[in-house]
């Protein structure tokens, strides 16, 4: 009776934890439930007795604050580093969405069923069709290449059409696009020239169209924003510099408050010194964008307690006298980027963008700007480079054959090309459920997951490419549709914070402050002067947090010994989706579990073990990933095709977040603690797989063909029908193939085995015909292929270099 009372009270304790049950009544119910118990069993005393201690010493502050939360307050005080002013800034920059749920270990699947992926608008559909389209038959790599610039044709149509100002109000004559459209817009011109996206996409980005929007003055966008609109005006913004990358926060550059000669007149301004570097449009700039550290050593500005106002952005006109546009970098793609250098540039304080009012406060402007940036323009470079390396690779691997087959058909080929289809759907799907979370604001750490998963989706996607199509894609020259994806990668991988930083400080560094329930609100109250009301607000926050913990490894205990087969899944999950669903709560669990003892262990101290952070944030981002396969998987029929790259995105993204936390546990200092959470998370030992041998020949097999995927990833990208440019030469021999059916098979198979006589191609297909292999009708429509077949295989040559 003992053994079954202890269950029984045990079942009460899991459902109280497991439902996260507020304090009170959490006591209440254990302390009646074990008191009932010792009418069942009177050795239930021994537990009643210490439950009901405990309760009383939990429930009563005056208990609970002196022997429990104030040691813990001052303890965690001495082990937090200090916040400085910057950190404090880029913490509360920006929003949260989806990306908060996950890392709160249990997704509230009725707000993601809310959740509808977004749509073109009539006029934003009409522009991608008509402006958009026609832009891309205007551009051409290899000339742009050859030239290294855009045409003048090109840059006039770009400027007339509005391309500069997608973000721009229509009242000031933008287009005011929302960010999937501008994402669909330029992933279709990045499918035709990365150097054209990347020129239109900068204005549209960080820049200062973005922050005048956000935070000038009227007079500031009625002065700026219609040139910046119709193009007269191109815009630059300058932050990072020769001492300052990825750590933009520590730009040396000043601006110095002070009296000086404007229009004639003495007026109160700034005299900056700057020096910046890989400024993308700066040669050809009108308007430059600054960012700079704010001093004020005379308080001209009337505070007499402040002389240092820390980080704060201008907007002067390129030919300002001082303002020095130095010659162009070589980035490898050619778009225009170059240095700009000022000495002793007085401005008036009006420049500052927002007015002297916004003085000191350019680093939250910019890590909001940044943010958003980060989750539209280089995910969009990305996907449409995963899409077109789906296209243009799964037809190459069709039309090239090798040892008498094609080479798309040989394992080791399809264990490249199977990720490349994958990677173009996750592509997709990622970049629509991120420009839906930006329709809700700016979320920082979710486009900071864009950002560099994106690109790094891209880079596989483009080295499978490379070896695939192998000697053909080295050369370069009109023909190559996969070199300039490859040269345009580093400034993928580098820009709007390397993906190192990304990876190792911001994902989770930033996700666990902004994303936690508890953790940020926490951390403020350490800081605060007022100690005996901090303390006060951190006994809340910090019992909350407990019951968080509590809820979360109980829960992660259950899924782990159940396979999560019994938790909750969105209301309209199919057969397909439910089970994927439930491991995602197993995993949210383990992320939030595994994140909680980090933070309690390490402490501040985390911010400096950048590996297991690192490792965190990949589950966190993996789970955000898995979510937008299984919403845009959900948004349309289904089909077996789309099933076949949903599973195999899915298989990889799951597994990709358990090792990231196998290998968290594995390098974890407190190796006990490791040891035990392992074990409860992964109880029955590792529970996904890698996509499997079969997965990957299904795959490798599909992208060759002229599947439902195809078709839709077909629809976000150009795709060229011209036969003489990269594109367009691979896309109409494939459609060629395509139209011959099994004809062209089954000649070359009877060929291969040399059951066919002649000596010319055509003498060969008549007795192809004579042995009743293919038909008279297939003969002419054999040859055209033949030698398109081959002219699409040639590698360019020229006379010099």
């Amino acid at each position: 009776m003992f053994l079954l009372s202890l269950v029984i009270f045990i079942a009460l304790l899991t459902v109280v934890f497991y439902y996260q049950v507020p304090l009170l009544l959490s006591s209440v119910v254990l302390v009646a439930g074990s008191f009932i118990l010792t009418f069942v069993s009177a050795w239930m005393w021994l537990l009643f007795l210490p439950t009901l201690a405990l309760t009383v010493f939990l429930n009563v502050p005056a208990l609970r604050r002196p022997i429990l939360i104030q040691p813990v307050y001052k303890l965690l005080q001495k082990a937090m580093p200090p916040m400085s002013v910057t950190e404090r800034e880029a913490m509360e920059a920006g929003t949260t969405w989806w990306e908060k749920d996950l890392f709160s270990g249990r997704p509230d699947w009725k707000k993601f069923v809310d959740i509808e992926l977004p749509q073109l608008s009539e006029k934003e559909q009409s522009f991608l069709d008509n402006e958009v389209n026609e832009l891309c038959t205007r551009i051409n790599e290899w000339q742009i290449f050859e030239d290294q610039d855009l045409s003048p044709e090109a840059w006039e149509y770009l400027k007339a059409e509005g391309f500069f100002g997608l973000i721009i109000p229509e009242e000031y004559g933008g287009r005011d696009f929302s960010p999937y459209a501008q994402s669909r817009v330029m992933s279709k011109i990045a499918s035709r020239s990365i150097t054209a996206a990347v020129t239109a996409m900068v204005p549209n980005s960080l820049g200062p169209g973005e922050l005048l929007m956000k935070y000038g003055t009227d007079e500031q966008k009625q002065r700026w924003l219609p040139g910046l609109a119709d193009g007269t005006e191109i815009p630059c913004f300058g932050l990072t510099g020769p001492e300052a990358g990825s750590d933009a926060g520590s730009i040396p550059d000043i601006g110095v408050v002070c009296k000086g000669q404007f229009e004639g007149q003495e007026v109160v301004g700034l005299r900056l010194n700057f020096s910046k570097r890989w400024i993308t449009l700066a040669p050809i700039a009108t308007v430059v964008g600054l960012a700079f550290k704010l001093k004020d050593p005379e308080h001209l500005l009337g505070d007499s307690n402040k002389s240092d106002y820390g980080i704060t952005c201008a907007l002067l006109p390129a030919d300002h006298p001082g303002i020095e546009i130095g010659q162009r970098h070589n980035p490898g793609s050619p778009f225009m980027n170059g240095p700009i250098k000022g000495v002793d540039v007085f401005i008036p304080l009006d420049w500052i963008i927002g007015g002297p009012a916004m003085a000191g406060k350019g680093w939250r402007m910019l890590i909001e700007c940044l943010g958003a940036g980060r989750g539209v323009s280089l995910p969009a470079l990305s996907t449409a480079s995963g899409e077109m390396s789906y296209l243009t690779v799964g037809a190459y691997a069709r039309i090239r054959r090798q040892f008498n087959m094609e080479v798309g058909k040989f394992e080791g080929v399809q264990e490249a090309t199977a990720e490349v289809a994958a990677n173009g759907y996750t592509l997709e799907a990622m970049r629509q459920l991120v420009t839906r979370g930006l329709d809700s604001g700016a979320p920082s750490v979710m486009t900071a997951m864009a950002k560099y998963h994106a690109t790094e989706l891209m880079r596989t996607s483009v080295n499978h490419a490379m070896d695939v199509v192998s000697g053909r894609a080295i050369q370069l020259g009109p023909r190559n549709f996969t070199a300039f994806a490859y040269r345009a990668l580093p400034v993928a991988i580098t820009v709007e914070g390397a993906n190192i930083l990304t990876r190792s400080l911001m994902i989770f560094g930033q996700g666990a402050m902004r994303c936690h329930p508890y953790l940020f609100d926490e951390v403020q109250t350490l800081q605060a002067e007022d100690e005996d009301a901090a303390l006060e607000t951190f006994d809340g926050l910090f019992m909350k947090h407990i019951g968080h913990v509590l809820s979360n490894i109980t829960r992660l205990k259950l899924f782990s010994f159940t396979g999560s087969r019994f938790s909750p899944t969105p209301v309209n999950a199919d057969d397909f989706s439910r089970r994927w669903y439930q491991h995602i709560n197993h995993m949210s669990a383990a992320f939030a579990v595994a994140a909680d003892v980090a933070l309690g262990v390490l402490g501040g101290d985390l911010k400096r073990r950048e590996l297991l952070s690192a490792r965190l944030g990949d589950v966190h981002s993996q789970l955000f990933i898995a979510c937008s396969i299984l919403k845009f998987h959900g948004a349309h029929p289904r089909t077996d095709d789309e099933d076949a790259h949903a599973q195999f995105a899915l298989e990889q993204s799951l597994y990709k977040a358990q090792e990231a936390l196998l290998d968290f546990y594995r390098n974890f200092p407190l190796r006990p603690a490791a040891w035990v959470f392992k074990l409860a998370t992964f109880t029955f030992g590792r529970k996904y797989k890698a996509p499997s041998d079969d997965a990957v020949r299904r795959l490798g097999g599909l992208i060759m063909e002229d599947n439902s995927v195809r078709q839709q990833l077909a629809s976000y990208v150009y795709v060229s029908n011209d036969p003489t440019d990269s594109v367009g030469r691979v896309e109409t021999t494939y459609q060629m193939l395509l139209a011959l059916g099994d004809s062209w098979h089954n000649f070359s198979r009877a060929q291969a085995k040399g059951e066919l006589t002649g000596e010319t191609l055509e003498s060969r297909l008549h007795d192809a015909v004579a042995r009743g292999i293919i038909n008279e009708s297939d003969v002419t429509p054999l040859m055209e292929y033949d030698a398109r077949r081959y002219d699409c295989l040639l590698t360019d040559n020229f006379d010099k270099l």
